[in-house]
């Protein structure tokens, strides 16, 4: 699945697996690809912008670090991320129902209509 694909969904992924505790950006990326079974493989210059986006909205916060000699930045969700983040979320649902409500219909039969 490509990035375009995710076009208005990546902030709410990205935020979702922040929920679980923070992460640093690679570490990101492989939660992404392993929460979705591969499918989601997303390059470093569709999730580190992603990442600033929400850091400036306030939905997460970041932190540089060393380790093994080398800078790196974790990312965790703020509050103001967790009440967005669950805001998302009853959207997502009520989309995916209405979604399904039309496209899993019984279609018409070929003697109506």
């Amino acid at each position: 699945m490509n990035a375009q694909a995710l076009h208005g969904h990546l902030d709410s992924l990205l935020l979702a697996v922040l929920e679980r505790g923070a992460l640093h950006g690679y570490a990101i990326i492989e939660a992404l690809r392993a929460r979705s079974d591969g499918r989601l493989d997303l390059p470093t210059g569709t999730v580190y912008p992603a990442l600033r986006r929400l850091e400036r909205a306030g939905h997460v916060a970041s932190v540089w670090s060393t380790v093994n000699g080398r800078e790196r930045r974790t990312y965790e969700l703020t509050d103001a991320g967790r009440r967005t983040l669950a805001e998302q979320r009853a959207g997502w649902r009520e989309f995916t129902a209405t979604v399904g409500r039309v496209l899993d219909a019984d279609p018409p039969s070929a003697t109506s209509g």
